[in-house]
């Protein structure tokens, strides 16, 4: 009887182990693409922060060379303070991409002023804004990717068991809601 009891409980422990072990598994999967997720976020923060930072620099040069410009500097500064602000993802990108078309314009304003596209701080100030929206679009594109692992994981069986119980929710994509955004810029080429 007492040998039979411990096959019994032997069988139930090892059931249990086969049981269990997946959905340790999963769980950890789950658990590893929200952190990356995470990370990959701050990843973009990071970037913007450095973006915000040469903010200034940036106005000011431009102040000293284009002094009615005064809107489109104003309005870098006050976007600037409202990505700063922003506490959910959507309103962040929204902020960020007018942020981003307002320092566009900033260096378009740069080739009426001769002196100014001559300036070696703002040449350097453009050089690096440069290499931060193209760390920015990766980070974008990164972090993206990581919100579509965990979305699917969380959206496919046998994941969805662990995931719906234990509250692991979809994260948001870095996107562009603006619909002027999306379309192409039209090229005219003169002959």
């Amino acid at each position: 009887m007492t040998e039979s009891l411990l096959e019994l409980g032997a069988l139930l422990i090892a059931l249990l182990v086969a049981l269990g072990a997946p959905g340790i598994w999963i769980y950890n999967r789950l658990v590893a693409d929200r952190n990356q997720v995470q990370a990959a976020w701050s990843d973009i923060d990071v970037q913007l922060m450095r973006r915000h930072e040469l903010v200034p620099m940036l106005v000011d040069t431009v102040k000293a060379y284009a002094a009615y410009e005064k809107a489109t500097l104003a309005a870098v500064t006050e976007l600037r303070a409202r990505s700063e602000s922003a506490s959910h993802l959507p309103e962040k990108a929204a902020v960020e991409a007018q942020l981003e078309a307002a320092l566009h314009q900033i260096v378009v304003v740069a080739e009426d002023y001769p002196d100014l596209k001559a300036d070696q701080n703002f040449r350097q100030l453009q050089s690096e804004l440069t290499v931060i929206e193209d760390h920015i679009q990766f980070a974008r594109r990164f972090y993206n990717g990581a919100v579509r692992i965990l979305n699917t994981r969380i959206q496919s069986f046998p994941h969805l068991l662990i995931a719906r119980p234990l509250q692991f929710r979809a994260a948001e994509f870095f996107a562009v809601n603006d619909a002027q955004e999306r379309e192409t810029v039209p090229v005219e080429l003169s002959q």
